[in-house]
């Protein structure tokens, strides 16, 4: 798959204005408490992802399948993510392949993968995880209202383990009304 291109060869970025409002990074409208990982390693957890250095990431445990899951504070619009090698791609083997990606499904297991068709999937090469790379395009009208993403790593180039340097999210808020911003009429 050629990441950042749209079909029809468009290239995508995550500064692109999509129906007027710039997509920004969703990692700021994740609920920290209702985020997880499973067959994480305890020295490289998934909170490593989110604070911008590949070299501490995140890896798998006992083998190279690893559930990352996030979940949001409201609701939003997912146009594309962006994942990067683990510590610049030191140890390519341990570098995922094959992800699927699940929308809106809570408390996944690794059996719940076998019975659930993902929302998308994709193969990744070593260059789609460069930090330079472009994010990867999602079906932009399958991820348009979304609570939760959960991404299952599938597999990788051949570690025992697999290995993810950052991990970010790149979409904007679903329009809502505040009530909070409405002020009571007098008369």
């Amino acid at each position: 798959m050629m990441q950042g291109m749209m079909p029809g060869g468009k290239n995508v970025n995550p500064e692109t204005t999509i129906q007027s409002a710039k997509l920004v990074d969703l990692s700021t409208k994740f609920d920290k408490v209702k985020c997880y990982a499973r067959n994480e390693s305890s020295q490289y957890p998934m909170t490593n992802l989110f604070i911008g250095d590949s070299r501490l990431g995140c890896k798998s445990d006992a083998d190279e399948q690893l559930i990352i899951h996030m979940e949001f504070n409201e609701f939003v619009k997912v146009h594309s993510i962006k994942l990067t090698e683990f510590n610049r791609g030191a140890n390519p083997e341990e570098l995922p392949t094959k992800v699927h990606i699940y929308v809106n499904r809570n408390n996944m297991g690794f059996e719940d993968t076998e019975d659930l068709d993902p929302t998308q999937s994709f193969e990744l090469t070593a260059g789609d995880l460069k930090e330079d790379a472009d994010p990867i395009c999602l079906k932009f009208v399958k991820f348009q209202r979304v609570r939760s993403i959960t991404l299952f790593v599938e597999d990788n180039a051949g570690g025992d383990v697999s290995a993810l340097g950052g991990l970010q999210v790149f979409g904007k808020n679903v329009a809502t009304t505040n009530m909070n911003e409405f002020k009571k009429q007098e008369g």
